[in-house]
Order: C-alpha cells, then structure tokens, then sequence
C-alpha cells in the first residue's frame, strides 16, 4: 500500500499534468488518429467516444485544473462524539486504497476518473480498450512524468495492458490488493466485470432515458429539450423514448412537428400503434423496445395516458438513470419526480445535464445506476469510504 501524499503533491501532480496536456496537444492528436484510423469497429457511438480533438484536451486540461482546486476530500470529519468515559470518537473520510477503471474507448477518462481518484488518494489501476491503448498510453506517460516531477511512485497510476482473458484472470484472482472496480462502459463489459469480480463493484449503468410531455407542457420547451437529448447519441444522458400525453392540447400537431424536426436531425423516430398509425411512422416490433439503449440516431415516440402512467412505464423499462418531465404544472412535477426512481429527474430541463461537471461536481469517475455507495455521477467527494478515529488516554471496557 502507498503511504498517503499530501493534498500539496497531488495537487502539484495535477497541475503539472494540466500543463503537460497542453505541451503534448498536437501529439496527443496525432497519437489519437492513429487509434481512429485503426478502428475497424462499427459502433457509431464507441467510435465518437474514441476522438481526442483540441476541444476534448481542453476539457481535460480544465478538469486536471479544477481537481487541484478542489478540497482535499480525505480526513473531512463527517461526525464526533464525546463518550461518558472521555473517549474523543471521530469519523473522518478515508481513501478507498486501489481503485480499478476499466473502460472502453475514451482516453479522456484516463485524465478525468485517474485524476478524481488519484485526488482522493487513491492508487489507479487503469484498464482501457484495445481501440484507445495509443492514445491511452500516452496520456498515462504524461501522468508519470507529472508524478516524477514531484517525486511520488509511479505506480500511483498503472496501466492494464490486458487482453479479454488476462482481465478475467486478473478480475478472478488479483495479482494485488483491489479495493473497488469502476467499469465504465455498454452492458457487456459491466456484465462481465459483475461476473468476474471478487471485491466490490460500482455499476456505471445503461442510460435508456425517458422524456414524459405532460397535457400542461410548453411544446416549444417540450421540442427543445428532446432534440437536445439526442445532440450525443454517445452519451449514458441521451434520450430515448418520449412519452406524450394523450391529453395534451393540439397533440396531433406537437407530434407532427417533433417527427419533422427530429428527421432534420437525422433521427430516426419509432412509434408505438398510436404514433405509428397516426403519423406514418415504423412500428417498434415488440414491448422489449422500451427498455433498450440505443446509442443511435434513433428515438421512440409514443403516447401516454397520465402522469402515474408515466411514472409506472418508466419505473419498468428505464435504465434508472435519468428522466424529464415538461410541465408548467409544479404539483405534477413533484408528484413525478419523487415517484420515478432514477438517479437524476429534471423539470422542464434536458436529461443531458447528468455530468459530473455540469452538476458541479467538477468532473465525474463515472454515474452510477447503483443505490450503493453513491447514486448519479461520482464526484471527488464520493470516491472515498470512512474510518473511525478513537482517542483515549488508557480507556477499557
């Protein structure tokens, strides 16, 4: 076990970590488009999440910097107590030793997670796809110049270089102590991380997110905030399924006009019998739709009776991880967003907000669908476990 550094080193790593990011920008790029030009996959989505462009550097760069900023998440007192026997009794925050990331395609997050763990203290194991390994090389060469700079070990962040067969080995029976596995990626690899692993897990779930147009909704708001839920088809926060309800004013019309501007998106939208007879659209072939991901151009619209119903079709088939219901009603708002368990709810807002970074949190090590540790998007204040810290002066019982 590494001893702990101090909140100055880790800061310091960070920081020079910023700095070597934009030192090594057209590198890194140019080390990136060799990942791309060999990919030879055809996940649209996968291939999206593989690009490093200079805007991609900056968000790294900003969020190595806004980590250094942050407080120092281990040692926060949480609570004390004083016993009648004169025992000071303490719960402070505690780093949770050897964190393991394994993810597919995003070189960013081996900034962004190796950088909100290495923050709260905690050693990296990284374990990246095939398809980044250059770009993913790269930048943890960079994390070990940053960490050598302020003479800490280098093996405060490692990289997996592990095929299929050699991870489930390692999964099975670790060649060292790991403390938590962070899998970051479609259901398979967290399926198979689930079946593997010995030591606990948190799970970064599917997204299959639902937008609800209640019959008191503003259409305009209702049309913003679904094109802009498709604007990723990448991303765990991107929408999937509409539900509009049967009572909605002019129903007819604000469906008409959705199917027309999300086409000029370049979305191809699904109905359910009623959409689809109503507004010449493909039927989905079978109810098992609804609970699908799709990280596609492809939306599902259809119709809904109530807010209750929309809660119970969402509470069945989403992947409880973020829902949005549009309504310049507030009592229904609240009805729907303390009955509909997902991670995240939004009122009159896009489910594309459920970030890390957006929620102020500065960054993100993943977003859990998990009710066990931390729900939503992992912080730099959640990526730590707790210790009990007695005082005595000779004290038994």
């Amino acid at each position: 076990m590494n001893t702990l550094l101090s909140i100055e080193t880790r800061n310091n790593v960070l920081l020079s970590m910023a700095e070597l990011l934009e030192a090594n920008r057209a590198e890194l790029i140019s080390i990136n488009q060799k990942d791309l030009e060999a990919y030879n996959g055809d996940d649209i989505s996968m291939f999206d999440r593989l690009k490093v462009t200079n805007a991609k550097v900056d968000e790294m760069i900003a969020a190595a910097k806004h980590l250094a900023s942050q407080e120092d998440p281990v040692g926060v007192e949480r609570f004390s107590f004083k016993h009648d026997n004169g025992m000071q009794v303490y719960n402070k925050t505690a780093s949770f030793g050897t964190v393991l990331i394994i993810y597919e395609s995003r070189p960013d997050v081996t900034v962004e997670a190796a950088g909100i763990a290495f923050k709260s203290g905690n050693k990296i194991l990284l374990k990246g796809g095939k398809e980044s390994l250059q770009s993913n090389l790269k930048i943890v060469d960079l994390w070990h110049i940053a960490l050598q700079k302020h003479n800490a070990s280098l093996d405060w962040v490692t990289y997996l270089q592990f095929n299929r067969t050699e991870t489930q080995a390692f999964l099975e029976k670790p060649s060292q102590r790991i403390d938590l596995i962070v899998p970051r990626g479609g259901e398979r690899l967290i399926a198979f991380v689930k079946q593997h692993a010995i030591c606990p897990v948190i799970i970064s779930g599917r997204g299959n997110n639902f937008v609800y147009v209640h019959e008191e909704a503003d259409t305009k708001t209702a049309i913003d905030i679904i094109i802009n839920g498709k604007s990723k088809i990448s991303a765990c926060n991107a929408v999937d399924k509409v539900l509009v309800d049967e009572n909605l004013p002019n129903k007819k019309e604000f469906v008409t006009k959705l199917i027309k501007t999300l086409k000029e998106y370049n979305i191809q939208v699904l109905g359910d019998d009623n959409t689809s007879k109503s507004h010449q659209v493909e039927k989905i072939h079978s109810e098992d739709v609804w609970s699908q991901e799709f990280l596609d151009y492809k939306i599902v619209v259809g119709t809904i009776s109530s807010n209750s119903a929309a809660i119970q079709k969402i509470n069945k088939f989403s992947g409880g991880h973020s829902s949005s219901i549009i309504t310049k009603n507030n009592e229904v708002a609240k009805i729907f967003m303390e009955n509909v368990d997902t991670a995240a709810v939004y009122h009159n807002a896009s489910t594309r907000f459920t970030d890390g970074g957006q929620l102020g949190l500065g960054g993100e090590l993943a977003i859990s669908t998990d009710k066990l540790h931390q729900r939503g998007p992992i912080g730099l204040q959640h990526l730590v476990t707790n210790k009990w810290y007695v005082h005595g002066t000779g004290q038994i019982r």
